[in-house]
């Protein structure tokens, strides 16, 4: 099956209009990453100008109302040690990493990292990663990666309390630099 990287273009929504007004109008466009022959490659960016760039990204983790209780009660430490540093650290260590885990990831030199875990209500955690770089491409993968590998670090912690644990979603809340913003609010 060849697979093409044409398709057609529609109206965009304007900059800043948000992740669901981008998700709405469903904005098709070419794959940067296959050839005109559907053959897969990383993207030149060496002809893009050099540019601040942020990306903001969530990842929440749900737990069992018993478990979540507990946590709590705990301070998030389990017996592995403290949850919320550990998955700080591996999601830092993540970001890093990226162009390691990801085939045409581009390695960056990563500017600015912040993550944070905190109580989303009673039974859910929401972790936030947000990346600063000054590049010729975005930090979107890195921080969607730092989300989800804290996320799965969470999990790793706590599993021997429940396998009921569920992960996600995962999405990118906003982006800046570049071609298009988006999302509201920045990666800081």
């Amino acid at each position: 099956m060849k697979h093409t990287a044409s398709a057609t273009k529609k109206t965009r929504p304007k900059a800043g209009a948000g992740v669901k007004a981008l998700a709405a109008a469903a904005v098709p466009r070419a794959l940067t990453h296959l050839d005109r022959d559907g053959r897969p490659g990383m993207v030149d960016v060496s002809d893009k100008a050099l540019t601040a760039r942020e990306a903001t990204a969530e990842c929440r983790v749900r737990f069992p109302a018993a478990v979540a209780a507990q946590l709590q009660a705990d301070g998030l430490r389990s017996a592995k040690g403290g949850i919320v540093d550990t998955a700080v650290i591996a999601g830092t260590m993540a970001v890093k990493r990226t162009h390691e885990l990801i085939p045409f990831c581009h390695p960056l030199p990563i500017d600015g990292i912040r993550v944070a875990v905190d109580w989303h209500g009673d039974r859910e955690l929401r972790i936030i990663c947000a990346v600063r770089t000054v590049h010729r491409t975005g930090v979107e993968m890195e921080a969607l990666t730092g989300a989800t590998v804290a996320a799965l670090t969470v999990y790793d912690m706590c599993k021997a309390l429940s396998h009921a644990i569920v992960l996600g979603p995962a999405r990118l809340l906003s982006k800046r630099g570049g071609k298009r913003d988006v999302g509201a609010g920045g990666g800081r």
